[in-house]
């Protein structure tokens, strides 16, 4: 689950660069961006070890 989270986070991030390069909304791009953020974060937490 770590790994998908992690290329989920991935393909935000180039959506967001790809938003902001076109020129969308600053909401769009804000809101995209948070998304790979926490995408990012989720999936580095998923694999640290840890109980489980």
């Amino acid at each position: 689950m770590g790994t998908v989270l992690l290329i989920l986070a991935g393909v935000l991030v180039g959506g967001t660069w790809s938003l902001h390069k076109q020129g969308a909304a600053r909401a769009a791009v804000v809101v995209t961006g948070v998304l790979a953020a926490l995408a990012t974060v989720g999936g580095l937490l998923w694999l640290l070890p840890g109980e489980g």
